[in-house]
């Protein structure tokens, strides 16, 4: 295998971090090559079972539509947009996130490196208790060696996900993506997330997914993995943002709780 991400890893959470696996991967392709390449274009979306980011049932267990477009020039630069539903019930006001990523990677003694901007969008969202917008930005550095990858991100903004006053927010991802032969790869994954600002340690938590993907012809690629995340507080246990359901009962849920997912992903 390339000593970078050799291909788009389709697996049914992280979010747009999903689509900059691929994009790392072109750019570390082209880093070890001295043949002329021509910016690419790709486009993307999947439909699936249940969105999780983080640990984090973003959907509140129902199914999510995602679609993302990606930009990579031979340069190193590259731009991306992804989308994906999202349930009110998790983000107060919300039925889509939207982030928006762009930056510069490549490939030096073995190593892939990467250093790229987020900014996640949530139309119409607000945290109403506190009056907190949703949208959050961050800074992320990557790297890459064999099949394993560490990527960290670092919040720049003053407010993280509906939290307040919470710049300095960080997240580790460390993982790996094993080819097995026959077009199935192995996707495993751990994360530990610390929220900065003062009495905002409550929502820290780690995460982790054990997943199998499987590449088909044309850019079709179906996934399913298992996937759960453990709270630093009992803050997560019974999470509701008090809106009744249909039957007009206020829902509690864990969007924490080990849960399946699975995806069947289309790329363009």
């Amino acid at each position: 295998m390339s000593l970078c991400v050799p291909q788009r890893f389709i697996t049914p959470v992280g979010g747009a971090a999903c689509c900059v696996v691929w994009v790392l991967g072109a750019l570390c392709a082209h880093a070890e090559t001295t043949e002329p390449v021509a910016s690419a274009i790709t486009a993307n979306a999947s439909v699936i079972s249940q969105y999780v980011s983080r640990g984090f049932r973003q959907t509140w267990g129902e199914p999510a539509l995602q679609v993302g477009v990606d930009y990579v020039h031979p340069n190193g630069w590259s731009l991306g947009t992804w989308v994906s539903t999202v349930s009110d019930r998790y983000i107060e006001d919300a039925t889509v996130e939207w982030d928006l990523y762009g930056g510069y990677g490549g490939a030096a003694g073995g190593f892939g490196y990467s250093i790229l901007g987020y900014y996640y969008k949530y139309p119409g969202a607000e945290y109403r208790a506190t009056g907190t917008k949703y949208d959050y930005g961050e800074l992320s550095l990557g790297l890459t060696y064999g099949v394993a990858y560490a990527k960290y991100n670092h919040t720049v903004t003053r407010d993280f996900f509906g939290v307040t006053n919470a710049r300095g927010t960080g997240y580790l991802d460390l993982g790996a993506n094993l080819d097995m032969g026959g077009g199935y790869t192995l996707n495993l994954h751990a994360g530990n997330g610390r929220v900065a600002g003062t009495g905002n340690a409550i929502w820290n938590w780690r995460d982790a997914k054990l997943g199998v993907s499987r590449a088909f012809n044309d850019g079709w690629n179906v996934s399913a993995a298992w996937t759960r995340a453990w709270a630093a507080t009992d803050v997560y246990d019974h999470y509701t943002l008090g809106i009744p359901n249909r039957a007009g009962a206020i829902e509690s849920s864990n969007p924490a709780a080990a849960t399946w997912v699975c995806a069947l992903t289309k790329t363009f």
